[in-house]
């Protein structure tokens, strides 16, 4: 079960002037499911977005980056982003992108836009055909949908393996007026950067140049969506897409040194941070949700370098879901990372907020009971300090249990 996370309440998932959700059923994987999601952006809105770095890309992820280019380069907007699930659409060669152009041209006509106006987004099973003969003829459904307050409805429609469906909204005062900011995303297995098995959708109505979106998106997704793991298996089709409707009235954010420019990556970057979490606390069979936390490392990279490895060890996993204080799988972690010149005299570990490590071996005030007590939190902290500097990373992740594996060998069925 997902670790100290329930649905967010649909009322708590706030409108963002511009943007509009439908949800259809296609039927792609199980007969009946409202798995097909259509959002309609308002004219003028800008779009930005950072992609799975798989060198086996699945054919929305290639379409979206070209619709993308190509929109940016006439100075054109982003009108629609359709979404399904059962089906990733990965694998699928030249035909796989024929059939996700088909269904681009097919939501253009119907939106009245630019078929380049319209980004596509898959996810599910990877090596089978898009079915294009299912989602077209629910289009019109999902058309007649749109509606401002569908946020829950989305979040729910382009769930595969969660739990639990995963949105956030928070709002700012922004050049004198309230900017929402609002998003959704799925992930639960085959969750590493760059980027995770994971789509995600922040939108917000504020009004930012568009020149500013590239560098800002990928602000925010290093600091949300690439700081989770769940498998260390990196997807085909990951996707992360920020919006911008420009409808809060505020005046156009141009400078990224301004105080305004903080306050949206700000709330911006809360509600990823959300999303993110989110997807380790309802990983596949989780039922601890880990927080490994490295600190007084000399650069950003040693420090996630680190974090990583501990985060993704299989060994350091299943100890937590044993609830076994099994520290050597820690130390082992951190020694392997590949910081070649660690001196692991003057570093300490804690679990939780007890010292366990120092000075190459255990602490002399460590127990077993105490380590035993940690680990039997749902939510527990690892924190390396390696006293060579003062720069941190967090990354978050799960345990490893039966039902992973479970899960994983049943997917296909």
């Amino acid at each position: 079960m997902p670790v100290n996370l329930t649905a967010p309440d649909p009322a708590s998932l706030l409108p963002v002037a511009g943007v509009r959700l439908g949800i259809a059923s296609a039927g792609i994987k199980t007969p009946g499911r409202r798995d097909l999601t259509l959002i309609e952006l308002a004219p003028g809105s800008h779009v930005a977005g950072v992609f799975t770095q798989n060198r086996f890309c699945a054919a929305p992820v290639m379409l979206c980056k070209q619709h993308l280019g190509q929109m940016n380069q006439r100075g054109d907007t982003i009108r629609a982003l359709v979404i399904n699930t059962g089906n990733a659409n990965a694998g699928t060669g030249e035909e796989g992108l024929r059939r996700a152009q088909q269904t681009c041209e097919a939501v253009a006509q119907r939106m009245g836009c630019a078929t380049e106006g319209v980004l596509p987004f898959s996810t599910g099973v990877i090596l089978e055909p898009l079915p294009i003969d299912k989602i077209l003829p629910a289009l019109p459904a999902a058309q007649a949908d749109l509606a401002s307050d569908h946020w829950s409805d989305a979040a729910h429609a382009i769930m595969t393996t969660d739990i639990v469906a995963k949105g956030a909204s928070r709002q700012a005062q922004v050049g004198g007026k309230t900017i929402t900011v609002t998003g959704i995303a799925k992930g639960s297995g085959m969750i590493h950067p760059n980027m995770a098995t994971m789509l995600g959708f922040v939108a917000t109505d504020a009004a930012i140049a568009a020149p500013l979106m590239p560098q800002l998106v990928k602000d925010v997704a290093d600091v949300s969506f690439n700081c989770v793991t769940v498998d260390g298996d990196t997807s085909t089709n990951d996707s992360f897409i920020l919006i911008a409707s420009g409808q809060a009235g505020n005046a156009e954010i141009a400078d990224a040194a301004s105080a305004d420019y903080a306050t949206l990556k700000s709330a911006l970057s809360e509600v990823a941070i959300e999303l993110a979490q989110a997807m380790a606390r309802d990983g596949e069979g989780a039922t601890k949700f880990i927080t490994v936390a490295v600190d007084g490392g000399r650069d950003h990279a040693e420090c996630k370098q680190i974090a990583y490895a501990i985060a993704r060890s299989p060994l350091v996993k299943t100890a937590f879901f044993a609830s076994d204080p099994n520290l050597g799988r820690i130390l082992a972690a951190i020694g392997y990372a590949g910081v070649s010149d660690l001196d692991v005299t003057t570093l300490q570990v804690y679990l939780g907020e007890v010292l366990v490590a120092e000075k190459g071996g255990r602490a002399a005030s460590y127990t077993e009971a105490q380590g035993a007590a940690v680990m039997k939190e749902a939510d527990i902290t690892v924190r390396v300090v390696l006293n060579r500097g003062d720069v941190s990373a967090t990354v978050w992740t799960c345990d490893f249990s039966y039902d992973y594996v479970k899960i994983n060998a049943e997917y296909r069925t």
